[in-house]
């Protein structure tokens, strides 16, 4: 277990999705003795594990659980069922905006994130320079981040969450934001963390990344781990979802386009 920087066990995530907010009122006043709501499963049953100093990724289509599983890693969210173990301290990047103040400065923001994560001002002012010269926007640094561009929030945001020394390092799809540059920067911080062991949990649809900087690959389908290994396997894999995820959309819509043709054709006969 010493070796193991993040244990997922059994991860379970379900959702009540409930047809009116009249029916999650009643549910939660003890009101109604009938269940009125739908179980939705974000996640179900997952369970896999990330070794000191890999950099494992996730992938999977819209819908998957990718997000889900990692709040819970990070602590956002809590498990309906099962449990996650961490060892090590995490830096998160996960959605835009997450953990910042839009009220606040840049640089207050700075300070903000690095007090959340456990550093005191002292350690946050000998790293400051070194996240200003990696967000490289310049004076909007004493500007409030409301009115940052997405492609300025996210540069702030990495540089925080790579500048501040952690242990695990876990990417949402953030960089898809920043510019070809920027990216650059960020994958070459990427190879820096793998060189001196840190850990990565790297979630993202960029699969020539994921399949680059990835020492193994989880796939997620429908909430469930489908499979995981080498990126290539899962890379190819994921593919083969793809296709068969379009070709059932396509069955779908043709069996729909059928039955209305059918519809069509007995008003006539009624009609007639």
């Amino acid at each position: 277990m010493a070796d193991i920087a993040i244990s997922v066990n059994d991860v379970t995530k379900m959702y009540k999705l409930y047809d009116n907010p009249m029916d999650r009122l009643k549910e939660s006043l003890g009101l109604s003795k009938k269940k009125r709501y739908k179980e939705h499963y974000a996640l179900n049953n997952v369970s896999f594990q990330v070794g000191k100093g890999e950099t494992v990724g996730i992938i999977g289509t819209n819908g998957s659980g990718k997000s889900t599983i990692l709040k819970i890693i990070t602590g956002v969210l809590s498990p309906t069922e099962g449990n996650v173990t961490v060892n090590g301290r995490i830096s998160a990047l996960l959605e835009l905006g997450a953990g910042f103040n839009m009220e606040y400065s840049g640089i207050e923001n700075v300070y903000l994130n690095g007090t959340m994560i456990g550093f005191s001002k002292k350690e946050i002012d000998a790293k400051l320079q070194s996240i200003l010269d990696f967000a490289d926007i310049g004076e909007f640094v004493y500007q409030p981040v409301k009115t940052y561009s997405s492609g300025m929030f996210v540069r702030l945001a990495f540089a925080v969450a790579i500048n501040i020394d952690p242990e695990i390092l876990i990417v949402d799809e953030a960089l898809s934001v920043g510019d070809v540059f920027f990216q650059a920067k960020c994958y070459k911080k990427f190879e820096e963390f793998k060189q001196m062991g840190k850990t990565i949990l790297f979630v993202s649809h960029d699969l020539g990344s994921i399949n680059q900087y990835c020492d193994r690959v989880v796939l997620l389908n429908k909430g469930v781990v489908l499979a995981q290994g080498l990126p290539g396997d899962m890379i190819d894999l994921y593919k083969k979802v793809l296709v068969d995820q379009v070709s059932g959309r396509e069955n779908s819509e043709n069996a729909s386009e059928d039955k209305r043709n059918k519809e069509k054709k007995h008003q006539k006969k009624v009609e007639s």
